[in-house]
């Protein structure tokens, strides 16, 4: 197995009244996270601890501020002009938005799977190749083999072996999706972020990807933002409810949909608004 940077700290959380401050098995511990665009208030005091080898869904309306959260663990949201943050977001141990946390090594252990399909315009093999070769890998024989691991593990090799030198662009949508979660895959990150990364395929499609994501979290934490309150029901261990950029409800699936401790989150689940 290829490893092209490896960190197996235990996580901590030390802002839960109700938790130790050492706490193994928190992948993300978010303190007091407040966001600004502008004078705009995005995100405001956030409190979350997501736990690893779980899919963790975000749900809310539109504009409530799921996908500005899921861009902070990465810090994809600070390519967005005038961003101002306060808090924390405690990921393995260490503060990201630290002024010494480099967003490359970040960006290395947690990948990120957008709404929209966005291969490379590049043959499917160097759109895998893409990171590992950034990374420094040139060993061809290396390289083959990270690609078939990731293909696989995007359960998409078989659909895609004999083709490894045509365009990604001439998949269908639900096959380039699955080409990106590869494409994530291949520097064997430790988080996988999913912004509603089934939004734009079709039923079919949709299934394979739910199911692989049921799969991967055997082998990773996975976060995932999507709008379809019955596909976080399917997939997620837990659910974080979010309204005007505020954390209304966290807790396990089957709970916030069953027996929510807060109206508004089943004011929402029911269809009154959204």
């Amino acid at each position: 197995m290829v490893k092209l940077n490896v960190n197996n700290q235990n996580g901590t959380n030390g802002n839960k009244a109700n938790q130790k401050v050492t706490d193994s098995g928190i992948v993300y511990d978010t303190r007091q996270l407040n966001l600004w665009y502008g004078s705009h208030h995005a995100l405001k005091n956030i409190d979350l601890a997501i736990k690893e080898n779980e899919v963790t869904a975000i749900i809310g309306p539109s504009g409530c501020g799921k996908s500005t959260y899921i861009k902070t663990l990465n810090r994809m949201v600070e390519l967005v002009p005038s961003v101002k943050t306060s808090g924390q977001i405690i990921y393995r141990d260490r503060n990201i938005l630290d002024a010494d946390y480099g967003v490359e090594e970040l960006r290395t252990k947690v990948g990120m799977v957008f709404q929209k399909p966005n291969p490379f315009p590049k043959s499917i093999f160097d759109n895998i190749a893409y990171g590992p070769r950034i990374h420094g890998i040139k060993n061809k024989k290396t390289l083959n083999e990270i690609v078939e691991k990731s293909l696989r593990g995007a359960a998409i090799w078989d659909e895609v072996k004999d083709r490894l030198n045509e365009n990604a662009y001439g998949l269908s949508g639900g096959q380039q999706q699955r080409i990106c979660i590869a494409r994530a895959l291949a520097i064997e990150p430790d988080v996988i972020l999913m912004d509603e990364p089934t939004s734009a395929l079709d039923p079919i499609s949709t299934l394979k990807v739910e199911e692989l994501v049921q799969e991967l979290k055997q082998n990773y934490s996975i976060i995932i933002v999507t709008h379809n309150m019955q596909q976080a029901a399917r997939i997620s261990d837990k659910t974080a409810f979010f309204l005007n950029g505020e954390v209304i409800e966290f807790d396990k699936t089957d709970t916030i949909f069953s027996t929510p401790s807060d109206k508004r989150t089943e004011d929402y689940i029911s269809g009154r608004f959204g």
